[in-house]
């Protein structure tokens, strides 16, 4: 896991799980400038609500909950 990693994630998904926060704290001492920046920047787009901490749902789960509501319930 890199921080990179960790903000691409969270700002495609707008989640960060409580796991990578955990990592990002622990790990902190060894990131160069850019990273630091990088989780700066994430902590900033938590502090505005714009990544909210969480779990992600695989696609797959959201997936099937999509046929259960498109073609199961009607029926």
């Amino acid at each position: 896991m890199t921080v990179g990693e960790v903000f691409l994630e969270s700002l495609n998904s707008g989640v960060i799980t409580p796991g990578e926060v955990d990592w990002m704290a622990s790990h902190q001492d060894d990131f160069s400038r850019a990273e630091v920046a990088t989780a700066l920047r994430l902590g900033r787009l938590m502090d505005e609500g714009q990544v909210n901490l969480g779990c992600r749902i695989p696609a797959r789960a959201i997936e099937h909950a999509q046929v259960r509501v498109d073609w199961i319930e009607p029926l």
